[in-house]
C-alpha cells in the first residue's frame, strides 16, 4: 500500500518547548510508550504528539500528521529491533504506520467499513496489527506481506482489544455490553472463550506479563466460589501454559480471568476513594472510566484508574478486602479528572508509568516510589491570546478555547512546565487577556460570550470579579489605560490610575472601573462624540491599544481606518487611512530604547496580509485644531499570504517586530530596513497569537489553532521569509488536514468554497475553515462533565458574523449589498478567532438570502456617476415636486407614496416573472393589497400557511374563503390531516371529520369528533363502526373490538374478538361478553376456550377457564361441562397408565394433582373427585348437572371424526353414566355406557372400544344386569347389546393370543369394519409390538383412524388384558351371546338393503356420467363438423355403442333393484323394534372367528356358528371366507 500523508520533520521539534494539544478522551488505547523508554506518544485530535521522556523532564519531540479525523487508537511496536515503528487508527477508517524517528508515514490501509474503536500492535509478531470497529469486525493485518484476515466473533461494539504477550495467536476483545471474548486468529472457529461477568462497557484489558496460571494465595476464595472440586486446581500442563487476563469495566469492577478455565478467578470492586486536589465542581457528576494495566515488572500487581482521577495499585497476593494502594503521596500529584490510558516501560533502573486524563495532564509516575515524576499540561482548544506579565517577569497567560486560562511560569527551574489553571466562572472560550501594568497577579480576561472579568492569580481557587456590563458578542481585545471621562471626574478618580478597556464584536469599546466592576461600564464613543463634536455615525471598533505612556489611544475600525486620540478627553488627532479592511492588531513600540522617537511607531495588521508601520511623532508634536488624515506609511512589511492576527514588538531590540499570520507562520521583521529576518513554521495550523519573550531576546511564544503553544528560538530557524508560491500551497495543504465534521445524519466533506471570493480573500485564508467543527478534545463527553460540555460549547457556539464576512462583503461584485452597519444584525466583528461551526451552518451562512427589492438594489450599485445623477434628480424633485421621475422608478424609495407604489409594482412584476411568488406576496402585503394576492394564489394553487395567516387582514369572509381554497389545495397534495385542521379553524367540524373519514384517517377523525361533537352525536358511532369494519377486514381484531366498544356495541366486540380463535382471544371475549351481560355467548366462548386447551392437553387451564365462569358468572351453564372435563382428564390419565407411550408426544400433558382412589371402580373414582374437588356433594346438584348434560346431543361418530373429539364425546356419555349411577338410575346408566362403547366402535377405533370396556366393565356386565329393572325391555335390550360388545372384545383377545394363524385366514374372517385395519396390524398372525401397539396416550394425542383400528391389541403383554388358560376356556362360552339367530337375520337384511342402495346409487352415478360424456362428445363433433366437414353427423351407432357398454356394466335393471329393495324393507319391518334400536356386533364375523379358533372353541358353539353361516352367509365376503368350513 502506498505511504500517504505528511509528517512533521525532526527540525520542527529542535529547540522547541511546547504546550501540546490535549490527549483524546474515551479511547481504550490512544497513548503508548516506546519499548526503549525514549518516546511517549498520544493522540490529540487528528494528530499524534510525541514527547521525548528519556530525560528528567519531557520535551516536545514532534507530531505525526496525516489522519483527517479523530484518532481512536495508537500503539508502538514492542518487538525487538522495531521500536521506532508505531501505528494509529482513526475515525476516518484508516490505519497508518509511522516511523517515529523520522516522523514520517510508512504505509496506510483502510480495511474497515466502520469507525475503528480499538488497535493494538502484537508484542510477539513484529508486523501484526489488530484493529476492531464499532460493528464488531476484527481485522488482522501483516504489513510486511500486505496480508489481512477478518474475524467477526460477536455482533457487538468493540471497546478495547489486546494481543497476548505469550501466545501469538490469542487476542482478547472487550465489548460495549460487558462481554469479553478471547479469539485464536489461527483457527477457523476463532472463539476460544466467551467471558461473561461484567455488566457494562469494558474500558481496558491487560494480560499478565508472566505466563502460567499458578494460583496466588489470595485467589483461594475466588476459586472456591467458582466451585472447583475440593478447592484445588491441578497445575497441569494447560495451567502452566495458560495466562491470566485482567479487565476493567464501567460497572466499577476489575476481574481476573483464567484463560484455561474460561471464567473469573477474582473480582475487585472499586473503593470509594476520597478525592484530593480535585479542581472540578463537585456537583458535576463524572462518568467513570476504569482502565487497567499490568506492569511488566510487577506480575502480582495491577494498576487501575478510579472515580475521581486517582490511580490504584492492587496487590493480588494480599489477603483481605483492602488490596489497593493510592498513587501520589502528596497533595496535587494525582489527576483531578478520570484517567483514560495507562502504559509503562522499564527505563534504566526504574519502571515508569504514564497516564493521560480528562484534566488534560500527562503524568509520569515512578512505580518504585508511587510518586509523580513530572506533569505535562496540555491544551484543549485554540490558543486565542498570549500575554506576558509586565510585573512578574516570565509569567505567561494563555487564553484557550477550552474555557480555561493557563498561567505558565516560564522561568521555573525545577519544573519547566509550571502551569496553573483558572476556570472558575468561565463558561466559554477565553479570547482576550491583559495583565495589570503595575498590580502583580491581576489578570483581565474576556470571553466568547461577551464576559469581562479580572482574576487574582495569587488567590487559589478564588473566583474572578466579573463586570456587570456584558458585551453582546465576543471580546477581542483588552487594554489597561488611563481613565477617561466620566471616570476621570468621579469620586474615585483619585485612586484610579488605570482602567480597563474592552473591545468586542458588536463594535463598541467599554471602559470598566476595576475597583467597581459591578457598576455600569461606559461607552467611550460618547466621550469621543462630545469632545470632537461628531454628528455622523462612528465606525465599528475592532481593536484598542494605548501607548505605553498613556497619552495616546489608537482605535482600529471595521472599515480599515485607525484613529488616534489624545488623553484624557480623547481628542481626535489623526486618522490613518492605510488599511482597507478590518483591523486585527495594533501595537505601539516600547519606550525604553536608545532612540526615543521610535516610541511613536505604531504597527498595525488587518485582514490584508500587509503590515503597516506609521510614525506619529510629527502629528503629536505639531497638533492642529483639525484632525489630520495619514495615507502614507512609515514602513511597509510585505510577505505574508493571509490575514495578520497578532503583533508583538521585541522588548530587547529597537524596531524589531514579530507577526502571527493565518498562513501558519510567524515572521520576525527588521522594521527600519523593512526586511524579514526569520520565519517559524513549526505549527500545524493558523497562528492566532504571538508574544516576544521578555527575558530571552532569542525566544518567541506563539499560539495557534492546532491547540498548542510553542516556544522557539529565532536563531535556530532555517527560513527567513514567509512561504510563497508552492511552499505556501504545501503549507496550506498541511493546515487543511482537519478532522471531518460529524453531523448527526449527513456527512458533508469539509472543504473550501471559494466561489465568489476575490483573489485577495483567497489569499487571506479560507473562511470555511473558520466555521469547521474542530473537536477540541477529540471526542464529546456524553455524560456531561464540565470541561467537555464547555469544550463542546467552545467548539460549536458560533460568532454571529465574522470580521471577515463583514469585510469581504465589500469585495463582491458591484451589485452586492452594502457593508452592514453596527446596528444591523450582521454587525462588524473583529479578528474572528476561528469559530468552529458545524459545516451545515457554514453552508447556510454562505448562501445569501434573496433580496426582496432586487431592482432598486441593483440600481443603487451602478457606477458612481449614475449614482451622482440620482442625487441631483432627487434634490431637484425635492425643490420642485412637478419634476418628472418616470424614468427613475427606483427613486420612489426616496419620494412620495405614489412613486413608492409604482416601484413596488415593478419589483413585484419582476418577482413573478422569475417565479418568486412568495416575494411578490410579501411586497403586496407591504403595499396593503392582500385580496388580490389571495385570489391569484388560490387560482394558481400557491396558497401557503403564511398567506392564510394574513387573510384575516382582508376580512372574515375573505379569510373563510381562503381557508376553504387552501383546504382543497391541500387535498390535491394529499395533505388531508392538515386540510382538516384548516377546515376546523373555520368551524366546519363535520366537513373536516368527513374529509378524514373518506381518506381512511379514522384515528384522527375520531379524535376530532370526540373533542368537538356531543357524545351522543351519531357521527361518532358511525366513525367507530366504519373503522371497526375496515380493521376487521384487515385482520386487526383487537383494534376492531376496541372500536366496537367505543361505539357501545359490546356484542360486536365479542364476536370480532373471538374470530381470532386462539385461547387468549377466546378467554378475553368470554370475559367481555360476561361484562356486557351476554351470559350464553360467554358460556359458549368459555367452552370453546376450554376445548382448545383440551386439544393442547392442558386440563388445568381448561378447568380454570370453566371455574372462573362457574364461580363468578353462570354456574348453571357450565357446571356440567366441568364434570365432563374432569372425567376426560381422569380417563386420559387412566389410558396413559394402562398403555405408557412408546413415542412421546411433543406436548406434555398438564394434569391436576388430585388424590385418586385407584382401588375403586372407575365411575366411583370419578364421582369421588366430583364431590371432593368440584363440590357436587348433593343429589340436587347431580340432578341439575344430569339435566344440563342430557340436553346436549353430539352427532354420531364416523371414521372422519377427529379422535380427540371422539374421546370428548365419549367422556360426555360416561359423565352421564356416572351421574346416573350416582343417582341410582341404572337403566339410563347402561344406555350411556353403551353409547360410549358404540361411539368408539362407529369411529372405527377398535382399540379405544376395548379399553373403554376394560376400564368401565372390568368384570363384565353381570353386576350391571342385576341392578336393572327386568320389566323394562328397553334397558334389557341395551344391556344385551352391551354384553355383545364385551364378548366381541373378549373373542378377539382370545383369537389374537391363540397359536399363529395365517394372515389370509384372518382376512377371510374379518368383517368389513376391521378388515383393512388388521391387514396392517397382523403379520403372519403374530404382529410385532412396534408395528401394532398404539398406546392409549397416543389415542389422546392422535387417536387412530379406521386404518389403524386394531394396532393396539395384537400383542399380549403387560399393557393388555392377559389371557390365561382359564380365560381361554371361559371366553368361548361367554361368546354364546354373540350367536343370535335374530340378530344374524336382521343384520343380513340390513346388508341386503345397503347393497341394493349402493348398487342403485352407483347406477345413477354411471348414468349421469354417460349422459355427460355423450353431450360432450356431441358438442365436440358438432364444432368439428361446423369447422371442417359439414356433411358429417353423429350416427345412431355411436350412441348405441355407448349404451351397449353401459348395459354390459349394468346386468341388473332398475325395476329389479327397486323390487329387491322393497322386498328387503318389508322383511326388515317384520323384525321387532327392540332389536333395531341398539347396535350389535356382526354375528357372521363372530361365527368365522369361532370356527378359526378350532379346538379352543367348544363343538356345540362351532355347530351353532356353522349353522348360522350356512343360513345367512351365502353372499359377499362371508361366502368366500366360510367356503373351507362349509365344503
Amino acid at each position: 500500500m502506498a505511504a500517504v500523508g505528511t509528517g512533521t520533520g525532526t527540525g520542527a521539534g529542535m529547540g522547541v518547548r511546547a504546550l501540546p494539544a490535549s490527549p483524546n478522551w474515551y479511547s481504550s488505547r490512544c497513548s503508548d510508550v516506546s519499548s526503549d523508554g525514549r518516546l511517549f506518544g498520544f493522540a490529540a485530535r487528528h494528530r499524534i504528539c510525541l514527547l521525548d521522556v528519556a530525560a528528567a523532564a519531557p520535551t516536545f519531540y514532534g507530531e505525526l500528521i496525516g489522519h483527517t479525523d479523530r484518532i481512536s487508537g495508537f500503539a508502538f511496536c514492542h518487538c525487538p529491533g522495531h521500536g521506532g515503528l508505531c501505528a494509529s487508527s482513526s475515525d476516518d477508517g484508516s490505519v497508518r504506520i509511522w516511523d517515529s524517528g523520522t516522523l514520517s508515514p510508512v504505509l496506510e490501509y483502510s480495511l474497515h467499513q466502520n469507525a475503528i474503536s480499538a488497535l493494538h500492535w502484537s508484542p510477539l509478531v513484529k508486523d501484526l496489527i489488530v484493529t476492531g470497529d464499532e460493528k464488531g469486525v476484527i481485522v488482522c493485518y501483516w504489513h510486511n506481506r500486505n496480508d489481512s484476515q477478518q474475524f467477526f466473533p460477536e455482533p457487538r461494539t468493540v471497546f478495547c482489544l489486546t494481543c497476548s504477550p505469550h501466545h501469538e495467536n490469542l487476542v482478547a476483545i472487550g465489548y460495549k455490553d460487558g462481554m469479553v471474548v478471547i479469539i485464536d486468529i489461527s483457527r477457523k472457529r476463532e472463539v476460544v472463550h466467551r467471558l461473561r461477568g461484567h455488566e457494562d462497557e469494558i474500558h481496558g484489558l491487560a494480560w499478565c506479563p508472566v505466563p502460567g496460571e499458578e494460583r496466588l494465595p489470595a485467589w483461594q476464595d475466588e476459586l472456591q466460589e467458582g466451585k472447583v472440586p475440593n478447592g484445588e486446581v491441578t497445575q497441569d500442563t494447560a495451567t502452566r501454559k495458560g495466562c491470566y487476563l485482567a479487565s476493567g469495566s464501567k460497572d466499577q469492577t476489575i476481574r481476573i480471568w483464567s484463560c484455561t478455565r474460561g471464567r473469573s478467578v477474582m473480582t475487585l470492586k472499586l473503593p470509594p476513594t476520597k478525592r484530593r486536589g480535585g479542581a472540578v465542581d463537585p456537583a458535576v457528576k463524572e462518568r467513570i472510566w476504569l482502565t487497567v494495566h499490568w506492569p511488566a515488572g510487577h506480575p502480582s500487581d495491577i494498576l487501575s484508574s478510579a472515580f475521581g482521577g486517582e490511580l490504584l495499585l492492587w496487590n493480588l497476593t494480599q489477603p483481605g478486602k483492602r488490596k489497593w494502594t493510592l498513587l501520589g503521596s502528596s497533595e496535587g500529584q494525582n489527576h483531578s479528572r478520570i484517567v483514560f490510558n495507562l502504559s509503562s516501560v522499564k527505563h534504566q533502573d526504574r519502571e515508569l508509568l504514564f497516564s493521560i486524563s480528562m484534566d488534560r495532564d500527562v503524568k509520569c509516575w515512578d512505580l518504585s516510589t508511587l510518586d509523580c515524576s513530572w506533569t505535562m499540561p496540555s491544551l484543549g482548544g485554540f490558543v486565542y491570546s498570549l500575554a506576558f506579565s509586565p510585573v512578574d517577569t516570565g509569567c505567561l497567560a494563555i487564553g484557550v478555547g477550552d474555557s480555561m486560562i493557563r498561567v505558565w511560569n516560564t522561568l521555573s527551574i525545577n519544573n519547566i512546565y509550571d502551569v496553573k489553571t483558572f476556570w472558575q466562572s468561565i463558561k466559554s472560550k477565553v479570547t482576550a487577556l491583559s495583565w495589570h501594568p503595575t498590580k502583580e497577579g491581576s489578570l483581565a480576561f474576556g470571553t466568547d460570550d461577551g464576559k469581562v472579568g479580572i482574576f487574582d492569580t495569587f488567590a487559589k481557587n478564588k473566583p474572578p470579579q466579573i463586570s456587570s456590563t456584558y458585551h453582546k458578542k465576543t471580546v477581542y481585545t483588552l487594554a489597561w489605560g488611563p481613565p477617561t471621562p466620566p471616570l476621570i471626574s468621579g469620586e474615585e478618580s483619585d485612586q484610579l490610575s488605570v482602567t480597563l478597556y474592552s473591545c468586542a464584536g458588536e463594535g463598541i469599546v467599554f471602559q470598566h472601573n476595576p475597583w467597581k466592576l459591578n457598576g455600569e461600564a461606559n461607552d467611550i464613543n460618547k466621550v469621543i462624540r462630545d469632545t470632537n463634536s461628531i454628528k455622523h455615525k462612528l465606525p465599528a471598533r475592532t481593536e484598542v491599544s494605548w501607548k505605553p505612556d498613556g497619552k495616546l489611544l489608537a482605535l482600529g475600525n471595521e472599515d480599515g481606518s485607525i484613529e488616534i486620540f489624545q488623553a484624557p478627553n480623547l481628542k481626535l488627532l489623526c486618522t490613518i487611512q492605510q488599511h482597507h479592511k478590518l483591523i486585527n492588531a495594533i501595537r505601539w513600540h516600547h519606550e525604553h530604547g536608545t532612540q526615543p522617537e521610535l516610541s511613536y511607531l505604531i504597527a498595525s495588521g488587518s485582514i490584508n496580509a500587509t503590515i503597516y508601520v506609521h510614525n506619529l511623532k510629527s502629528v503629536v508634536e505639531n497638533s492642529s485644531e483639525n484632525p489630520l488624515t495619514i495615507t502614507e506609511p512609515f514602513r511597509t512589511l510585505a510577505g505574508h499570504t493571509a490575514k495578520i492576527t497578532s503583533l508583538s514588538w521585541s522588548p530587547h531590540h529597537e524596531g524589531r517586530l514579530v507577526s502571527a499570520c493565518y498562513d501558519g507562520t510567524a515572521e520576525v521583521w527588521d522594521v527600519m530596513k523593512e526586511e524579514p529576518l526569520c520565519n517559524y513554521r513549526g505549527h500545524q495550523g493558523r497562528l492566532l497569537s504571538v508574544q516576544w519573550s521578555p527575558v530571552e531576546p532569542d525566544c518567541v511564544y506563539t499560539g495557534a489553532d492546532d491547540f498548542s503553544v510553542h516556544k522557539w528560538h529565532i536563531s535556530k530557524q532555517e527560513h527567513t521569509r514567509p512561504p510563497q508560491g508552492k511552499k505556501s500551497i504545501e503549507l496550506e495543504k498541511k493546515r487543511s488536514i482537519q478532522p471531518k465534521v460529524k453531523a448527526k445524519k449527513k456527512k458533508k466533506p469539509v472543504g473550501k468554497s471559494p466561489g465568489k471570493q476575490d483573489a485577495n480573500d483567497a489569499m487571506n485564508g479560507d473562511e470555511s475553515m473558520k466555521e469547521m467543527l474542530l473537536e477540541e478534545n477529540g471526542v464529546s463527553d456524553h455524560e456531561g462533565e464540565k470541561e467537555a460540555q464547555e469544550a463542546e460549547l467552545a467548539d460549536k457556539v458560533s460568532v454571529t458574523v465574522s470580521r471577515d464576512t463583514s469585510s469581504s462583503a465589500c469585495d463582491y461584485s458591484s451589485f452586492s449589498l452594502p457593508k452592514p452597519s453596527v446596528t444591523q444584525k450582521a454587525a462588524p466583528v473583529k479578528k474572528d478567532p476561528p469559530k468552529e461551526k458545524p459545516t451545515p451552518d457554514a453552508s447556510l451562512k454562505k448562501r445569501k438570502p434573496r433580496s426582496i427589492l432586487p431592482f432598486s438594489t441593483l440600481m443603487d450599485h451602478r457606477s458612481k456617476e449614475e449614482l451622482h445623477q440620482d442625487c441631483l434628480r432627487l434634490a431637484a424633485y425635492n425643490e420642485d415636486m412637478s419634476s418628472d421621475l418616470k424614468d427613475c422608478i427606483h427613486l420612489g424609495l426616496f419620494t412620495d407614496r405614489d412613486s413608492l407604489h409604482k416601484m413596488i409594482d415593478m419589483e413585484g412584476k419582476h418577482h413573478l416573472e422569475n417565479g418568486h411568488a412568495e416575494l411578490f406576496q410579501q411586497l403586496m402585503l407591504w403595499k396593503g393589497d392582500m385580496k388580490g394576492v389571495l385570489q391569484a394564489a388560490a387560482e394558481r394553487g400557491q396558497l401557503t400557511d403564511q398567506l392564510v395567516a394574513m387573510a384575516p387582514m382582508v376580512g372574515y369572509q375573505a379569510w373563510v374563503w381562503t381557508v376553504e381554497a387552501f383546504a382543497k389545495q391541500l387535498c390535491f397534495q394529499e395533505q388531508y390531516v392538515k386540510a382538516a385542521s384548516h377546515l376546523l379553524s373555520i368551524h366546519k367540524v363535520y366537513e373536516a371529520i368527513e374529509l378524514l373519514k373518506v381518506n381512511n384517517f379514522y384515528r384522527e377523525a375520531i379524535v376530532m369528533a370526540k373533542a368537538r361533537l356531543r357524545p351522543e352525536d351519531p357521527v361518532l358511532k358511525e366513525l367507530y363502526t366504519s373503522w371497526a369494519a375496515l380493521l376487521e377486514k384487515d385482520g386487526h381484531y383487537s383494534m376492531a373490538a376496541k372500536c366496537y366498544l367505543g361505539a357501545s356495541s359490546p356484542y360486536d366486540a365479542v364476536k370480532v374478538l373471538s374470530k381470532k380463535g386462539d385461547v387468549a382471544s377466546l378467554k378475553t371475549a368470554a370475559e367481555l361478553a360476561l361484562i356486557s351481560g351476554e351470559e350464553e355467548l360467554s358460556a359458549t366462548l368459555s367452552l370453546r376456550c376450554a376445548q382448545d386447551l383440551l386439544l393442547s392437553r392442558n386440563w388445568v387451564g381448561a378447568q380454570e377457564v370453566l371455574q372462573h365462569s362457574v364461580l363468578f358468572f353462570f354456574p348453571s351453564l357450565l357446571k356440567g361441562q366441568r364434570l365432563v372435563f374432569c372425567l376426560n382428564e381422569l380417563l386420559c390419565s387412566c389410558l396413559s397408565e394402562r398403555n405408557p407411550c412408546e413415542r412421546k408426544s411433543p406436548v406434555p400433558p398438564c394434569y391436576h394433582s388430585w388424590e385418586l382412589n385407584r382401588e375403586a371402580p372407575f365411575l366411583d373414582m370419578v364421582t369421588q373427585v366430583w364431590q371432593n374437588v368440584l363440590g357436587m356433594d348433593t343429589t340436587e346438584k347431580a340432578t341439575c348437572a344430569q339435566e344440563q348434560l342430557g340436553r346436549i346431543e353430539h352427532p354420531p361418530s364416523t371414521s372422519n371424526t377427529h379422535p380427540k373429539q371422539v374421546l370428548f364425546h365419549i367422556s360426555h356419555d360416561l359423565a352421564l353414566a356416572a351421574l346416573s349411577c350416582h343417582l341410582g338410575m341404572w337403566d339410563e346408566a347402561v344406555k350411556s355406557i353403551l353409547g360410549a362403547v358404540t361411539r368408539s366402535f362407529d369411529a372405527g377405533n377398535f382399540t379405544l372400544m376395548q379399553e373403554i370396556c376394560s376400564i368401565i366393565l372390568p368384570e363384565g356386565c353381570d353386576d350391571l344386569r342385576d341392578k336393572l329393572d327386568s320389566t323394562n325391555s328397553q334397558s334389557m335390550d341395551a344391556c344385551r347389546s352391551l354384553e355383545g360388545f364385551v364378548a366381541y372384545r373378549q373373542l378377539y383377545n382370545l383369537w389374537w393370543n391363540s397359536p399363529k394363524v395365517s394372515l389370509g385366514l384372518q382376512k377371510a374372517v374379518l368383517g368389513p369394519s376391521v378388515q383393512t385395519a388388521l391387514e396392517k396390524s397382523c403379520v403372519s398372525g403374530d404382529p410385532a409390538p412396534e408395528e401394532t401397539v398404539q398406546t392409549t396416550a397416543e389415542m389422546d394425542e392422535n387417536l387412530c383412524s379406521t386404518t389403524e383400528v386394531s394396532k393396539c391389541e395384537t400383542q399380549s403383554d403387560s399393557r393388555t388384558d392377559s389371557v390365561d388358560v382359564a380365560d381361554r376356556q371361559s371366553t368361548p362360552k361367554g361368546c354364546q351371546v354373540l350367536l343370535s339367530e335374530e340378530m344374524a337375520a336382521l343384520q343380513n337384511t340390513q346388508r341386503d338393503i345397503a347393497e341394493v342402495q349402493e348398487t342403485l346409487a352407483e347406477m345413477i352415478r354411471q348414468h349421469q356420467h354417460i349422459k355427460h360424456s355423450a353431450c360432450s362428445l356431441l358438442c365436440s363433433l358438432s364444432r368439428r363438423e361446423a369447422a371442417q366437414s359439414p356433411n358429417k353427423r353423429v350416427t345412431h351407432d355411436t350412441c348405441s355403442s355407448l349404451d351397449s357398454k353401459e348395459e354390459a356394466k349394468q346386468p341388473v335393471t332398475l325395476p329389479e333393484l327397486t323390487k329387491q329393495l322393497l322386498k328387503a324393507k318389508q322383511k326388515l319391518a317384520e323384525f321387532p323394534d327392540n332389536l333395531k334400536v341398539f347396535p350389535f356386533p356382526d354375528v357372521l364375523e363372530c361365527c368365522l372367528v369361532l370356527l378359526h379358533l378350532g379346538s379352543q372353541c367348544p363343538p356345540e358353539l362351532q355347530e351353532e356358528a356353522l349353522a348360522l353361516l350356512r343360513k345367512h352367509g351365502g353372499a359377499g365376503v362371508y361366502k368366500k371366507a366360510g367356503r373351507r368350513f362349509l365344503t
